[in-house]
């Protein structure tokens, strides 16, 4: 293989994986013309036709999808490869790609960095903020942050924070004028701050609850929808309506009385946070100190 054909190949590995011209021309920091025109060459040289392109979507052909099941894995495993040799180097270096929560970020995932990044200048972390259930094989991350129970059953799982319990709160505000719910059921009557989820064609997030061994999912209803968990608690601070959020995310604006919380005796605990990652992963140097930075704060 030339040069010439090893670069179009990753070009057009990158355009497959990201099912989009723009996300892959931003990623390898080119024009999104000069990418196509990259494509179009390959193609030629080819002689096969590897993209199917309309105005909405990129997919490969069936000849694109072969060469990307068959030749997208040696790069990866060549880059793999490549990044292992920073093993090598007397302190540990390299990029580590992490998906988290806003709330598990900021938490979780920052005390534990500020105790590795100063000591380890060569070290980089690259922190995706989502609240979906990333395909971190897919999508090349290192690893997640999610509630135990969300985290697949092929994944190492490592706690990295106590048990938790959700919290329905609202301003005092919004109080003054409405009744407190006693039952999940009168959340119905309220005006709540719902979460969009990225999974599930984007679907509203459904409150959870429990009770002596009953089970309820409430989809709630208001006039405001976030797909961030800051702004469900900004929203709630100011008065607009009810919101769900993690204990430890209300629990400070509780104390000061700028949140009243309700419906306690439904919100039972739960598994803690988890950093996963698959079990075939051989952990580099500089995953392995996060590894173990995070796990020595679970409690």
């Amino acid at each position: 293989m030339n040069r010439e054909d090893a670069s179009d190949i990753l070009a057009f590995l990158a355009v497959a994986r990201e099912r989009s011209f723009t996300r892959a021309a931003a990623k390898l920091g080119m024009t999104q013309s000069a990418l196509s025109q990259i494509i179009r060459n390959l193609e030629e040289r080819l002689g096969v036709r590897l993209l199917n392109r309309t105005t909405r979507s990129v997919t490969p052909t069936q000849a694109g999808e072969r060469l990307f099941l068959s030749v997208g894995p040696k790069f990866t495993e060549m880059d793999a490869d490549l990044a292992a040799l920073s093993e090598l180097r007397e302190k540990p270096a390299g990029t580590v790609r992490l998906t988290a929560t806003e709330y598990a970020a900021a938490e979780i995932l920052l005390p534990a960095l500020r105790k590795i990044l100063p000591q380890y200048p060569d070290i980089h972390v690259e922190v995706i903020i989502d609240y979906g259930l990333t395909n971190i094989v897919a999508q090349q991350v290192d690893a997640g942050i999610r509630p135990g129970e969300l985290v697949a059953k092929d994944m190492i799982a490592v706690r990295v924070s106590p048990d938790l319990r959700m919290a329905v709160v609202g301003s005092p505000s919004y109080f003054a004028e409405r009744k407190r719910p006693k039952t999940p059921q009168d959340l119905t009557q309220h005006n709540c701050l719902n979460l969009r989820l990225p999974t599930h064609g984007g679907s509203l997030y459904a409150w959870e609850f429990e009770k002596n061994g009953r089970e309820l999912n409430v989809r709630v209803e208001g006039q405001l929808v976030f797909n961030s968990a800051g702004l469900l608690l900004e929203g709630a601070l100011k008065g607009f309506g009810l919101t769900y959020l993690t204990e430890g995310h209300v629990h400070p604006y509780i104390s000061q009385g700028r949140l009243v919380r309700v419906l306690s005796d439904w919100c039972p605990p739960f598994a803690g946070y988890h950093l996963y990652y698959p079990s075939r992963r051989q952990p580099s140097p500089a995953f392995a100190l996060l590894v173990e930075a995070l796990r020595h704060r679970k409690t």
